[in-house]
């Protein structure tokens, strides 16, 4: 049977994880060998712990918690024959939807295959989006906002950001061809979504070996508002000021700064390089 253990994050969805924990690994036990379970109070505690248990050949690696924890879940597991299950706990839970996992039961009674993973030249790895400009000035207001949860959110960060909406000279270099444009963001597309579901690369496939990129080229605060009603159902790639296309690796420099957010999580300034990873990441979901 699977050696399992459980990284409980308590602190995730306001403490949703840690009402959960309970429930959660008594759901677990009868399925698995043995179950250990972890409980992280930071991220570099979540992130040591899954280290560790890794290292030490568990076959199952469940989170518990958000997408940052399930973030910090990806960095131990990609590349290693462990697999990672995720309990969604969290805001957001884009990497969650993402694997196939909306509850305990998706893990328990899920099967494992293996995804795409996006790697940055720090090392970092991430699952789902790495965006720039806009929305991730979006995300920096976000997680700084203390209310409302979910979805909401975003919204509320997205009109706040749109009164300092400006564009930037950018440069995205694939592995065929450099583009120079006027651009208000970027999106780098291993799924489809972030922000809690919004999906910013619709056509965007895990499976594929390619990045889906979104690019928003320069436009007024008008032509923004009117196009994000759009982006919750994925057609805002048929504005004309929106540019899409797929790339095994990207490069982006430029920006006046903008910095570059993965999986949700703050990375670096740009300029950034990354790569798609086929099949890195071995998962337990529907």
């Amino acid at each position: 049977m699977t050696r399992a253990a459980l990284l409980v994050c308590p602190a995730s969805g306001k403490g949703r994880a840690a009402r959960m924990a309970g429930s959660t690994a008594a759901a677990l036990r009868p399925h698995v060998s043995s179950l250990r379970q972890l409980v992280a109070h930071d991220a570099e505690g979540t992130l040591a712990m899954a280290h560790e248990a890794v290292a030490d050949g568990v076959d199952l690696l469940v989170v518990l918690g958000g997408d940052g924890a399930a973030h910090l879940g990806v960095q131990a597991v990609a590349g290693t024959s462990t697999a990672l299950g995720i309990v969604p706990a969290g805001t957001g839970n884009d990497l969650a939807v993402a694997v196939g996992s909306r509850s305990v039961e998706d893990v328990v009674h899920g099967t494992r295959r293996q995804l795409d993973l996006g790697r940055l030249s720090t090392g970092q790895w991430f699952a789902t989006v790495l965006c720039a400009g806009f929305d991730s000035a979006v995300n920096e207001r976000a997680n700084a906002m203390r209310w409302p949860a979910g979805p909401r959110r975003y919204d509320l960060a997205i009109v706040a950001e749109l009164a300092s909406l400006k564009s930037a000279p950018l440069v995205v270099t694939t592995e065929d061809e450099t583009f120079e444009l006027d651009a208000t963001l970027v999106a780098i597309g291993n799924t489809p979504n972030y922000g809690g579901g919004i999906p910013v690369c619709p056509g965007a496939d895990a499976n594929d070996g390619l990045f889906d990129v979104t690019v928003v080229e320069h436009g007024s605060r008008t032509m923004l508002m009117r196009m994000l009603p759009t982006l919750r159902t994925g057609k805002h790639t048929e504005h004309p000021a929106v540019r899409t296309f797929r790339a095994r690796e990207v490069s982006l420099s430029g920006g006046n700064g903008w910095i570059a957010y993965a999986d949700g999580e703050r990375q670096e300034a740009l300029p950034v390089s990354v790569r798609t990873v086929p099949g890195a990441l071995t998962v337990v979901g529907r």
